[in-house]
């Protein structure tokens, strides 16, 4: 048999899993609920769902919210919500200076709790308005895949592929943030 799996959590190990997981993610129109998106698993249960600013889990729980810092830089954080307990920061990413479209550039992300400054854990790198861009860490190690399959609307409905012991909602964190980055459906 293999080996264990280390799990890797970012927002918890609860969204972490010893397997590969793909999820699928079907935006709402501004109409319905404000927009945002749902996202399933492989049973098309909601796991997910973004609706604002605001990530919840299947129970509709506020698990963490994006918060666009107002500053000449454009760093966006995500936090941690725990009802009772002042928001914890998660981690952070700075939306280049020129639109994504023309520069395809990574898109660098900082974890909160390493606490280093100047530096960066994670990368976006390829085009995620065409559902084609895949999130590493520093060593290059792989840890979601966006995709889109020919027959699916590739705006509407795409999926993500989360490899092995990497945290789902930190994931899905990046996601909502990189969505409002290119004016889709959720915005904060």
């Amino acid at each position: 048999m293999g080996g264990s799996t280390n799990l890797m959590p970012i927002v918890s190990k609860i969204f972490c899993s010893p397997l590969q997981v793909v999820l699928f993610v079907r935006k709402r129109p501004h109409l319905i609920n404000g927009g945002g998106f749902v996202v399933m698993d492989g049973n098309q249960r909601v796991v997910f769902r973004v609706e604002g600013c605001g990530i919840l889990g299947v129970n509709g729980e506020l698990i963490g919210g994006v918060v666009q810092a107002l500053s000449i830089h454009n760093w966006w954080r995500s936090y941690l919500m725990d009802y009772g307990a002042p928001s914890k920061p998660v981690f952070s990413l700075q939306e280049p200076k020129l639109p994504l479209a023309i520069i395809n550039a990574p898109i660098r992300i900082t974890v909160e709790s390493k606490g280093r400054k100047n530096n960066w854990d994670f990368e976006v790198i390829g085009s995620f308005t065409d559902r084609a861009c895949t999130v590493k860490d520093r060593k290059g190690n792989i840890l979601a895949q966006v995709g889109a399959r020919e027959m699916m609307a590739k705006k509407e409905f795409y999926h993500v592929m989360v490899q092995p012991g990497y945290d789902q909602a930190f994931v899905v964190g990046v996601l909502a943030i990189l969505d409002n980055i290119n004016r889709e459906s959720t915005r904060c």
